[in-house]
């Protein structure tokens, strides 16, 4: 299976150069500032690309995502929306989930206690995890050289182990790292400046 993955395309979606592939994911921020009308756009565009599947979490900048789990779902009828629940594509156990760690009074901000309780849902047999934070540590330094991860998510994946951890969320520190049995990528399109400068990331299971 060929997965092709993005994140923080921050409504730049059709500048991108897209290969072809088998699941097509998105570790959220689809938008610049929550606008449905982006996200209609994205769902519009999704219709035309060579994927079967095509898997999305929303991100802090995708407030309109984050008033109903329906509406949301109605608003991305090309893709599986997921927030808190997984699916399984040809045998493979994918999950995702949307939250973060409080910044900067935007969408999908918990403290790391409610965090916590969200993380405990992973299924312990998940093989592709998609959040939109980082775990601590991991590809989580901002411009400042402060880390922005979720310790509790760190935690929680000391006790899961899936096979892939797709997220975004922190710009300037996209790219890629094998910890123990887990492969960590972060997605990031956009650079810190918000311009669509990365490669999408290609990952073969």
């Amino acid at each position: 299976m060929k997965l092709v993955v993005i994140s923080d395309t921050h409504g730049l979606h059709r500048s991108l150069n897209l290969p072809s592939g088998d699941v097509l994911i998105h570790c959220g921020d689809i938008t610049m500032s929550g606008q449905l009308d982006t996200v209609r756009d994205f769902n519009d565009y999704l219709k035309d690309l060579p994927f079967r599947h095509r898997v999305v979490i929303a991100g802090n900048h995708d407030s309109c995502l984050e008033r109903s789990i329906r509406s949301s779902k109605s608003a991305l009828t090309e893709a599986v929306y997921l927030q808190d629940e997984g699916v399984t594509i040809d045998g493979i156990r994918f999950y995702g989930s949307p939250w973060q760690p409080p910044f900067e009074n935007m969408s999908f901000n918990l403290e790391e206690g409610a965090l916590g309780e969200k993380w405990k849902m992973i299924p312990r047999d998940v093989d592709v995890l998609i959040t939109h934070t980082p775990p601590y540590g991991i590809l989580d330094v901002n411009s400042k050289q402060e880390h922005q991860g979720s310790t509790s998510l760190r935690a929680e994946l000391e006790k899961i182990s899936p096979k892939l951890h797709l997220f975004g969320h922190i710009h300037e520190s996209r790219g890629s790292i094998c910890t123990g049995n887990t492969k960590f990528v972060n997605a990031a399109c956009c650079d810190e400046n918000y311009c669509l400068k990365n490669a999408v990331w290609e990952i073969e299971l």
